[in-house]
């Protein structure tokens, strides 16, 4: 494991914010580049791992257009490692792995970088998967397999399990209809967010489309099986899924391992939830449901009204 910055991994990664540095990780032999930061004092509390969605980096949770945006500057000085890893086929990997991984190879390439970054550092309590969209699936994917050792629970914003649009559009090139489903109201983000995303932003990969495509089948079989609390969170403007009270009734029902299946909206939040203005409020009610689980030990359930 390599964990001095480097010039290449600055170039694919982006600049980062004070406290923030970058990471390589060996994940089954799989090279995974990525950023972390530590709490300035002491051990940390538990560790938030972090996992984008299509066609981002690790970047996406370390948004510099303002200062309160990063989750990982925020959960550093609230006593928490955050680890923000370039999925497979993105960041170092992309060159080895231009078609991405399947779902199923991304567990056995992410959890093996989880280990390695647990042998090298403290990780306190354990760990929260925090995934959005294409990681939100992956994030769900690896606690029904629980692939993730001292695993505390999930919170995963942009994925639900019926889509709002046609599945198809997951291949389709950039244009006005993905700027609606991937952003939604441009007026949601701060200045500088879509110019910083440029950095950020590239092709979803073929076999991940693929997938992207199948998770509503998925779903009724990987849900079932999670048994950590649960925390799904919908953006007012997320036009990617339906989100009417019956289908996140619906959703939270298959949950039904899970000590605590929690879903929620944000309001004035469109699907790039982590560069919008609402971002700190997100990422704060991130760690408060971290901070539960860690007080409540995951008994407490808590169902949708």
């Amino acid at each position: 494991m390599r964990e001095a910055p480097s010039a290449d991994v600055r170039s694919r990664t982006g600049a980062m914010s004070p406290g923030v540095r970058s990471i390589a990780l060996d994940g089954a032999g799989v090279t995974l580049s990525g950023l972390f930061a530590e709490p300035a004092h002491g051990a940390p509390r538990a560790v938030v791992a972090a996992l984008h969605g299509g066609g981002m980096r690790a970047g996406y949770f370390d948004s510099r257009v303002h200062p309160d945006l990063s989750l990982l500057t925020l959960g550093a000085r609230l006593g928490f490692t955050v680890l923000a890893l370039d999925r497979p086929g993105y960041g170092l990997s992309a060159t080895r792995l231009p078609d991405g991984q399947t779902l199923t190879d991304q567990v056995v390439t992410v959890s093996s970088a989880l280990a390695a970054f647990a042998e090298r550092h403290p990780t306190g309590a354990g760990v929260l998967l925090l995934g959005h969209s294409f990681g939100g699936k992956l994030a769900l994917r690896l606690a029904a397999e629980d692939a993730v050792a001292d695993l505390l629970a999930v919170d995963v914003s942009g994925c639900g399990h019926r889509f709002a649009v046609d599945p198809d559009t997951v291949h389709q090139r950039p244009g006005m209809s993905q700027v609606r489903l991937n952003w939604g109201p441009l007026s949601l983000y701060p200045p500088g967010t879509f110019e910083a995303a440029g950095a950020l932003a590239g092709a979803l990969p073929r076999l991940e489309a693929k997938d992207a495509r199948d998770w509503p089948r998925m779903c009724d079989a990987l849900l079932p099986r999670i048994k950590v609390p649960v925390r799904l969170t919908f953006a007012e403007h997320e036009a990617w899924w339906r989100q009417t009270d019956d289908d996140l009734a619906d959703l939270a029902a298959l949950l039904s391992a899970a000590p605590c299946a929690r879903v929620e909206r944000l309001p004035d939040a469109g699907h790039n939830i982590s560069l919008g203005r609402t971002a700190r409020a997100y990422h704060l009610r991130v760690l408060a449901f971290l901070e539960e689980t860690l007080h409540t030990d995951g008994r407490r359930a808590a169902r949708p009204a």
